[in-house]
């Protein structure tokens, strides 16, 4: 037996706790946790902006794979700290808890983790570096995965009255593997703090390419609700602003309702994301339903016929921020995913009731709009439910109930269990033949599906390979506000795998498939069930020898590498051309397929870029299409 005395204990020095265990500080060491270095020290740079001191940031993507951040504030602080010893700009840096943010005085609201964040950027980088600007004076100090390298020294005088702190780092490949910076999510987070901070100017240039952009918007979080709604139908002009003040915590919400059916909350604290909601979502949604429901009873709009609108008959084609400002946040996890202060939910409500009820009554046609669309919504809810009850499974496990064309799987448990969502019957037939029945399903569709952002749930509900997947799926159908029609445990297989063609045809299908999955089936793709399968494109004989390439330039990287040799080439053009065995071997094989699980990286990028490509407005398709098709090829 190993020995444990106190010999077996050690304490780990300054940062080194970070770099051990640095899934503790950050959202893991993939994308998500790479790019949150960055998103920090820009947190950094935003709270100097919100305390009053900055109006502009600089944001660098540098060639050597390192980013950096200026900003125009106060300058971190380079005096010596009593009872350390140290600057204080070194301590921020080597010290974790070590900042401003714990002093009110400091810092009124503020975001980052902390006085966490600047630490645990430098633990987890290879090198980082502090250039500070204060007092007419220029100062340096270089660091190296946490410690000193070069101590703090001042480096020159200043012209003018130039201030700020100027932070550029570059992430350990130790820890991270090698990754970039991804030009698209940087380029997201600056933009979603541009519309929060109205008045903040951001700049973003990116070495690597050359390309520079601006973010500057003074509409704040209502011309945000009116870029989330971009490729939709306004019911009415100007986006709704809807702002206030209860204590210390500032509230502000932008809202534009829409004909579609389709709804978006998106929620910061102190301009972080919260991805899972948190009290002030909870103050914003009864407060608006509240506000809704008393301005129809005054306004006398509750007569007639029909169900009266719930609350997520009121929220249907609804986009809105909701951000509050807000002195000590109290988060769900140390990536502040949820917000937890209850006082936020009290000022919320207080805020959203008091201005949305003002609003309504001084615009009045503005109210009876919202007031009928949710009507509708409540008419087709009750059409919608009545057809629902057609496909809702009683039990997730039995076999009644299920669609014909459904080839299922011997197990009953959902774990082990695949369901392959097969484009056409010839595709379909071949899967059947090939695939491992103890474990696999295949359902195939039958063309192209219903186009789901055109359509309203009882729509969608009417057609039949729609109702083939609710049905296969065993889960119910979430409705697009949300409500609670979906049962998750009662999925009948934890592994959904779309396998459509390697082509146009085949990527137009799997777009139509996805777009149905995030706007009625959401909760799948936020559990990581929903796959999409990687189908070859070739397939290469060489002598005896067979292989299979799956994309054009994969197949140009493998003939340059079998120059010389009789390499006898095979073009798949669908699933249906190849034999049980090949698509078994290729596609559906758990030892030897390649399977890319969907996730949702971001709300808003989501739902722009469906909206943009599947809604109801052309002027954003067309546009999407002018700007890119230089980057499509044809399939001849």
């Amino acid at each position: 037996m190993a020995k444990y005395d106190a010999s077996s204990i050690k304490v780990l020095k300054g940062l080194e706790g970070v770099r051990k265990r640095p899934a503790m500080y950050i959202a893991g060491l993939g994308p998500d946790g790479y790019h949150q270095l960055l998103f920090e020290i820009l947190d950094n740079a935003v709270d100097e902006a919100l305390a009053g001191y900055a109006g502009e940031i600089t944001v660098t993507l540098h060639q050597d794979g390192s980013a950096s951040v200026e900003d125009d504030g106060r300058g971190i602080p380079v005096d010596v700290m009593p009872g350390e010893g140290r600057p204080a700009v070194e301590v921020i840096y080597t010290e974790l808890h070590a900042g401003g943010k714990f002093d009110a005085g400091a810092y009124k609201v503020s975001g980052g983790l902390h006085g966490v964040g600047a630490s645990v950027v430098n633990a987890l980088s290879e090198w980082t570096e502090v250039e500070v600007f204060r007092e007419g004076r220029s100062y340096r100090i270089a660091f190296a995965r946490g410690t000193v390298k070069e101590p703090l020294r001042e480096v020159g005088r200043l012209r003018g009255k130039k201030t700020g702190t100027r932070v550029r780092f570059k992430p350990d490949p130790a820890i991270f593997g090698e990754q970039s910076f991804d030009y698209r999510r940087v380029r997201r987070r600056l933009r979603e703090v541009s519309f929060l901070a109205g008045g903040l100017r951001i700049h973003l240039h990116d070495e690597r390419t050359g390309k520079q952009e601006t973010f500057f918007d003074k509409g704040g979080v209502a011309s945000f609700a009116r870029a989330l709604a971009e490729g939709e139908k306004p019911l009415y002009e100007k986006p709704i602003r809807l702002a206030g003040k209860s204590g210390e915590i500032e509230v502000e919400v932008g809202l534009l309702h829409t004909s579609g059916y389709n709804t978006e909350i998106l929620a910061y604290a102190n301009l972080i994301p919260t991805k899972d909601g948190g009290t002030h979502v909870s103050g914003f949604r009864s407060a608006y339903t509240r506000a809704l429901n008393q301005y129809a009873k005054k306004a006398g709009l509750e007569k007639g016929k029909g169900p009266k609108p719930s609350s997520d008959d009121l929220l249907e084609g609804l986009f809105a921020v909701v951000s509050v400002k807000l002195p000590q946040p109290q988060f769900e996890g140390q990536t502040k995913g949820k917000l937890l202060n209850p006082e936020a939910q009290t000022a919320v409500a207080g805020v959203v009731y008091e201005r949305l009820l003002e609003y309504l009554e001084q615009n009045p046609k503005v109210g009876r709009l919202i007031y009928e669309k949710a009507r509708r919504a409540a008419q087709a809810r009750e059409a919608a439910r009545k057809a629902r009850e057609l496909v809702r499974r009683q039990n997730p496990l039995e076999s009644d109930d299920l669609p014909g064309k459904l080839a299922d799987c011997q197990t009953e448990d959902p774990d082990e269990a695949e369901l392959f969502i097969v484009e056409g019957d010839s595709a379909g037939g071949s899967a059947k033949q090939g695939r491992d029945r103890r474990f696999q399903a295949i359902l195939p569709l039958r063309g192209k599906i219903l186009n789901v952002e055109k359509a309203n749930l009882e729509k969608a509900l009417k057609n039949n390979e729609i109702r083939a997947m609710v049905a296969a799926i065993g889960a119910g159908i979430q409705g697009t506000a949300g409500d609670a029609h979906f049962d998750l445990d009662a999925v009948r297989y934890r592994k959904i795998i779309l396998m459509t063609d390697a082509d146009v045809d085949g990527s137009h299908i799997r777009t139509l498939l996805l777009t149905f999955f995030y706007r009625y089936m959401r909760p799948l793709i936020e559990a990581g069930y929903l796959y999409i399968a990687q189908p070859p494109l070739y397939r290469l004989r060489v002598g005896k020898r067979v292989e299979y390439v799956y994309d054009d330039a994969d197949l140009e990287r493998r003939l340059a590498e079998l120059k010389g040799k009789n390499v006898e080439i095979q073009r798949f053009k669908g699933l249906g051309e190849m034999n049980p065995d090949q698509l078994w071997e290729t596609t559906m094989n758990p030892e030897t397929r390649i399977l890319k699980r969907v996730t949702i990286e971001d709300a808003l990028e989501a739902s722009e870029t469906f909206e943009e490509l599947m809604g109801a407005e052309v002027a954003p398709r067309r546009r999407f299409i002018e700007e890119n098709a230089r980057f499509a090829e044809l399939d001849v």
